[in-house]
């Protein structure tokens, strides 16, 4: 396996020339400029490819483990995370009223992309973390932030959110876990949770866990459901956790990726916690973490295949194969035949575009968070929301595509263990499951997302990027794109309203239409930006720019035919001919 090299370049680029990073970030009151921000990415990019990376093969070979009832990470793992600690990374973009830095989230966004690059299973410990914090900071009560927040935000203790049971995964108004009042703040937390990621570990600190459980008079159905803090230590006389708490692990699921990070069966026998938030309305404090957690999956997703391409690009100008395509040489390298440059430059305009599109995402979630005008607050949460299920089930369909790119791009080779392609491959698939599978994120926005204020949300997005590429020039990425957002608003007026099985039928396609304009907004924002300077950099750009106007976008023609043809034919088979 070839090295990782962070895209620290690329960063650079985006917030320079593209993204408008001092003045978005200066409209926020926020000290940081382009240069600092690099800078920052480039010393988080050092422990990735450093620190990371090399323990990441080893992590899925080992495994994390059961022993005696407690979770052995692989070897390496648990100094790794007290170094990721240690050097501020787990605070990077935490509230500076609980001990954060408070930098934009754009920064936290692209660290989360090179720890996804270097190390899939590692990443979700700090992930989960930060969730298990916002969630916390959103809904709980002033006591728990006091004592909670401050050791989540600084990595010293970590969390994890339990929602699913076996017999309750998307559908959570089937949970069964039960809530007792103790007849002080307190509750008692009884019943069995599975794939509970970071759900136990060896690095030392406190697990706090958030668990959906029902209270003995809760309605039926989701609005039933209530949240809790669940720590595996509670607090002793003197102030200290060192007290167990009445849960454990139940076993460990064997998965088919990311082996290094524990996903348990939770068992809670009693186990105190405490409710954050008001009686049966956990789900929507759920959602505070869930979403979050949403983008971080996106995001890992794009890691994923960014790690892949650069590992399949390093192959494919050492591996010797077949003759040059005039018959002038024999024995090139295979990055000289046609196909294999298709597969890279697959992978490489997605990443390249889901970059840029991912920033400005952040960029916006700064702006929901931190603008002084709660209209363009107000504004930038609508397009957040917008784009969440976009970003995570996009991101993640094309990641997986890539991850099986670049294994190809190996051959053979790609399919043993020795070059750690296949690796690749079992650790993005789950990407596309967990957090909401990637259908129930095209639901969402199907069903959901394109109606909110009326559908007004959805079409001033639309029209700001209609904005930008008339900005862009006579690029052939800006021009076909126009021509793709003409497509895509057809189709959304089309499915506004529809009926729910029409809007399950092609809900996927329209997500994926979706993804490819916005993708190509964002290239014809990068050409724009290139064409501006005659460099090596700029003219690779621009090369790639023309690649996806010209292979990528077309795609958008057949899913417009398709979702616009209102077939019906998936409800004509009853369900014994499936």
């Amino acid at each position: 396996m070839y090295g990782y090299t962070p895209p620290i370049d690329d960063y650079r680029f985006l917030l320079r020339e593209v993204l408008g990073f001092d003045a978005a970030v200066g409209e926020l009151g926020m000290e940081i400029d382009a240069e600092l921000a690099a800078t920052v990415l480039e010393e988080a990019g050092k422990l990735c490819a450093e620190r990371l990376h090399p323990i990441n093969r080893e992590g899925d070979e080992h495994g994390s483990r059961l022993v005696d009832g407690a979770v052995r990470t692989p070897p390496g793992f648990a100094d790794a995370y007290r170094e990721f600690v240690s050097a501020g990374w787990a605070s990077l973009s935490g509230d500076p009223l609980y001990g954060g830095q408070g930098l934009p989230f754009l920064l936290q966004l692209w660290l989360d992309e090179m720890v996804s690059a270097a190390n899939l299973s590692f990443g979700l410990f700090p992930g989960l973390t930060r969730g298990a914090s916002e969630a916390i900071a959103a809904h709980a009560s002033d006591a728990l932030k006091a004592t909670y927040l401050p050791r989540l935000v600084s990595g010293e203790w970590t969390g994890a959110m339990a929602l699913t049971e076996s017999s309750a995964g998307t559908d959570l108004a089937l949970l069964k876990t039960k809530a007792e009042p103790k007849g002080d703040d307190s509750y008692a937390v009884t019943g069995q949770k599975i794939f509970i990621s970071s759900g136990d570990h060896d690095f030392g600190g406190n697990i706090v866990h958030l668990v959906l459980a029902r209270l003995a008079d809760a309605p039926a159905g989701v609005k039933g459901i209530s949240l809790f803090l669940v720590p595996k230590y509670l607090p002793d006389a003197d102030g200290g956790f060192t007290v167990r708490n009445d849960m454990s692990v139940g076993a460990l699921e064997k998965k088919m990726g990311i082996h290094a990070q524990p996903t348990c069966v939770m068992n809670y026998d009693g186990a105190i916690g405490w409710l954050v938030g008001e009686p049966h309305r956990g789900l929507a404090a759920m959602f505070t973490m869930m979403n979050a957690e949403r983008l971080m999956v996106g995001i890992q997703g794009l890691g994923v295949a960014g790690a892949a391409y650069q590992q399949a690009a390093s192959y494919a100008k050492e591996r010797l194969q077949g003759r040059s395509a005039d018959g002038s040489a024999n024995h090139v390298a295979i990055v000289e035949h046609a196909d294999v440059r298709r597969m890279l430059l697959n992978i490489r305009a997605f990443v390249e575009g889901a970059r840029a599109l991912g920033g400005w995402v952040a960029l916006q979630l700064d702006r929901a968070h931190h603008h002084a005008d709660p209209g363009e607050r107000a504004k930038a949460d609508a397009l957040v929301a917008l784009l969440t299920p976009v970003v995570k089930a996009a991101f993640t369909d094309f990641g997986f595509e890539s991850a099986v790119q670049a294994q190809q791009v190996f051959g053979g080779h790609g399919y043993i263990r020795e070059w750690g392609m296949e690796q690749y491959v079992r650790d993005a698939r789950i990407a596309q499951i967990y957090e909401g599978t990637n259908g129930v994120q095209a639901m969402d926005l199907v069903g959901r997302k394109l109606s909110v204020a009326g559908g007004t949300v959805v079409q001033g997005f639309f029209d700001l990027i209609a904005a930008d590429l008339a900005r862009a020039g006579g690029s052939a990425v800006a021009v076909r794109t126009d021509e793709a957002l003409v497509r895509l608003r057809e189709a959304t007026v089309a499915l506004q309203g529809v009926d729910l099985d029409t809007a399950g039928a092609v809900a996927t396609d329209y997500l994926r239409l979706f993804a490819l304009v916005a993708m190509g907004w964002m290239w014809a924002r990068m050409a724009a930006a290139a064409a501006r300077n005659n460099t090596a950099f700029n003219s690779t750009k621009l090369a790639i720019a023309d690649f996806y106007a010209k292979r990528l976008l077309p795609q958008t023609a057949g899913l417009v035919e398709g979702i616009l043809a209102n077939d019906r034919s998936f409800a004509r088979l009853s369900a014994e001919a499936f």
